[in-house]
């Protein structure tokens, strides 16, 4: 049982009741943190590699509420006044072996306890002293080391303005990018008006792979047209042709309604005079009489 009357003394506790691990292995994690502030406290259960603490640290986190919202003390002026673990009840089980035999398992489960207190004056001022020797604001190291951290991280994030001087920062790749953007200028018209400004433009102004910006009407000579924006089928140029096959689809064809034309032509003779073959057929041979 706690030593530590809580009638006396400033304080407050948690319990976990029925917890599924042996009081063995618990009180070896209980004695890391007796008698420690509850802050080394929660480092020492943080960084433990013991099973325990996990359940331990919940335990804590529960004693330390208890006291701040019902006795009102100050989360900083604690420490781990008394903890300890009791056996609770033994579930047993029974666990097959050779032969037909049978051998008795224990489940031990123990009740955990935490009690923190707030420190008394004497203790109080001794820390207070040895805050005044290491340089730390006395009475609030705590709150100030907090602070100090959120502001290093701040800082290293660039958030705050003052301190890096991110507002002053101007990228000149993105300041020379918009510029470019805000200069670009439009193609002329392509009603064939002005057909020598509309060559020069392409010149000057294709795209990143050499093409020029407007649409080629004719990209495989007469009789052929781009498909439209809208993947329709444009009146008057039914056969589909494929640039990847170099094959060409008539509309009673058996793919026709499967192939996505890269190029639409008039006739099947003029998709034959651009270089595609009907689908279905063989390519032309070559010279040495094999199939290209």
């Amino acid at each position: 049982m706690s030593t530590i009357n809580l009638v006396e003394v400033a304080g407050a506790r948690a319990t976990h009741r029925f917890a599924r691990m042996s009081a063995s292995k618990v009180r070896v994690v209980l004695n890391l943190i007796r008698d420690t502030d509850v802050d080394d406290a929660k480092d020492i259960l943080r960084f433990s590699e013991r099973g325990a603490s996990d359940v331990v640290a919940k335990v804590l986190a529960s004693a330390i509420a208890n006291a701040s919202h019902n006795e009102g003390l100050d989360e900083n002026e604690l420490y781990i006044a008394e903890c300890f673990a009791d056996e609770g009840p033994t579930l047993k089980r029974w666990r097959p072996r050779a032969r037909g035999r049978a051998t008795r398992i224990f489940k031990r489960t123990c009740h955990i306890t935490v009690v923190v207190a707030q420190l008394d004056d004497e203790d109080l001022d001794v820390r207070l002293q040895a805050e005044a020797a290491s340089g730390t604001t006395p009475g609030a190291s705590r709150p100030d080391r907090r602070a100090r951290v959120a502001a290093s991280q701040a800082a290293d994030t660039g958030s705050d303005d003052t301190d890096t001087g991110a507002a002053d920062i101007v990228d000149p790749v993105d300041d020379a990018i918009g510029e470019a953007s805000a200069a670009t200028d439009v193609a002329p018209e392509a009603d064939g008006s002005d057909e020598a400004a509309l060559e020069e433009w392409n010149a000057e102004d294709g795209d990143a792979d050499g093409e020029a910006n407007v649409t080629d009407e004719t990209p495989y000579g007469p009789g052929s047209i781009a498909p439209p924006a809208d993947d329709s089928i444009p009146e008057g140029f039914l056969v589909k042709g494929n640039a990847d096959s170099m094959k060409y689809h008539e509309p009673d064809g058996r793919w026709y309604e499967n192939t996505v034309a890269e190029v639409y032509f008039a006739t099947a003779e003029h998709a034959a005079a651009a270089g595609f073959i009907k689908a279905g057929t063989k390519e032309p041979a070559d010279d040495n009489g094999e199939e290209a």
